[in-house]
This record gives structure tokens, C-alpha cells and sequence, in this order.
């Protein structure tokens, strides 16, 4: 792949999906899928799939199709994940603990190295052997340790302020868990989780179907 191609978004938010439905395939011993086969399996159109690929290099074969074990670790090394990157989590409440707890991040390459918070019913707690730290300590932990994301798990009104302090500290990439859509100025990675968002299409959803259904 080109480094000056521009790809978007759409297909690089794609990626993880293939990713994910490729994993599937390997467990089933499956080891070759042809684009029509993985678009039944995934409900995106064969065409699409082709498209999404080839801003990396295609890796099909005519007639062949795509090697399962093959395409699975390619995307994995567009992903990132054949990296490791450290993790801290900012905010231990319920979302941070979630967060915490689910160890499949390290299957994926993000390993987390620290748990903040400004409650002093938290602080000293551990998750997963992780002891939950005072937030007057980041700075501090920052600077001994490189620290490559940040999970924002504070609450809307903080969200700001402890961004801006963590980018200032030189993190390169923020996971925001807040209601707010973060932009900061500085040349720090920002993606925005909206769960409410996913939540409320499904509503839609459910809403359109039983609309039809009446």
C-alpha cells in the first residue's frame, strides 16, 4: 500500500469486522473464502468487500479466493495488533472497571499498565492485580512509563480538563468514553465512543419492525 494513499475511514472501521469474522473462520478450520462466501457470511456485498481490500493490496486470488490465515494476519498488522500498546484507564467507576476487566484487550494488543481515579474509595483498590492509583500520581506515572493510550471513563463535565492534561503529558491517543464529542488541539488521536448511540439505533430498529409488522 501506497503511504501517501488516503483511505477512508469507513473501510479502515471495517477492518476490525473482517478481522473479527476471519477469526471465526480460522476456529472452524476453514482455510480459504471466496469474496461471494465471507459476504453471505457477513451481510456486505461481495463488490464491497473487493473494494476494501484492494486499498491494501487486494490478497485474493482470481479463482482461488482470499487464504483465510493469510488475510487474518495481514489485517492484523494494519490494525496494529502484532504491536503492543500500554493502556491506562482514567476513571474506575462502573464503565473503567468494565473496561478493566475484559482481558481480551491484550489478545489485541493493548495492555493496560494503570487505573486512575480521584475517589479515595478507589484508590488502593485493585482490578486484575492493577491497584487503582490517585490521579495526583499520572503525572508522575507518565513520565517512568510509556503510555501510549488513555481510556476516558470521567464523568462529561471533567472530560475536558483531564483530556487537555493528558495530552499535554504526551499521550498520543484517547479513547473517550464521555458523552461529548472530545476535540482537542493538539496532535493527539481521538476516537469518540458513543454507546447511547448504538443503543438508540437499535430502538430505531426495533421500532421500524414492529411498525411493519402491525
Amino acid at each position: 500500500m501506497s503511504s501517501d494513499k488516503k483511505i477512508s475511514i469507513a473501510v479502515i472501521k471495517r477492518l476490525p469486522r473482517y478481522y473479527r469474522y476471519l477469526s471465526d473462520l480460522l476456529k472452524l478450520g476453514i482455510t480459504r473464502i471466496s469474496s461471494r462466501e465471507l459476504s453471505s457470511r457477513m451481510g456486505i456485498t461481495a463488490s464491497q468487500i473487493r473494494q476494501d481490500l484492494n486499498c491494501f493490496g487486494g490478497f485474493g486470488q482470481q479463482g482461488y479466493g482470499y487464504n483465510v490465515e493469510y488475510l487474518y494476519q495481514e489485517i492484523g498488522k494494519i490494525l496494529g495488533v502484532d504491536e503492543m500498546f500500554n493502556v491506562i484507564i482514567i476513571g474506575a467507576g462502573n464503565m473503567g472497571q468494565a473496561l478493566a476487566n475484559y482481558s481480551n484487550f491484550e489478545k489485541r494488543g493493548f495492555k493496560l499498565i494503570g487505573i486512575f481515579d480521584v475517589s479515595t474509595d478507589l484508590i488502593g483498590k485493585k482490578i486484575r492485580n492493577i491497584e487503582i492509583m490517585s490521579m495526583d500520581d499520572i503525572e508522575g506515572f507518565i513520565g517512568d512509563n510509556e503510555v501510549d493510550i488513555a481510556m476516558l471513563c470521567v464523568p462529561y463535565e471533567y472530560t475536558p480538563t483531564v483530556a487537555d492534561k493528558i495530552a499535554r503529558l504526551g499521550v498520543k491517543g484517547l479513547w473517550n468514553f464521555s458523552p461529548m464529542d472530545l476535540r482537542i488541539p493538539y496532535d493527539v488521536i481521538v476516537e469518540n465512543v458513543h454507546l447511547s448511540d448504538s443503543l438508540m439505533v437499535l430502538g430505531y430498529k426495533l421500532t421500524e419492525k414492529y411498525k411493519r409488522e402491525k
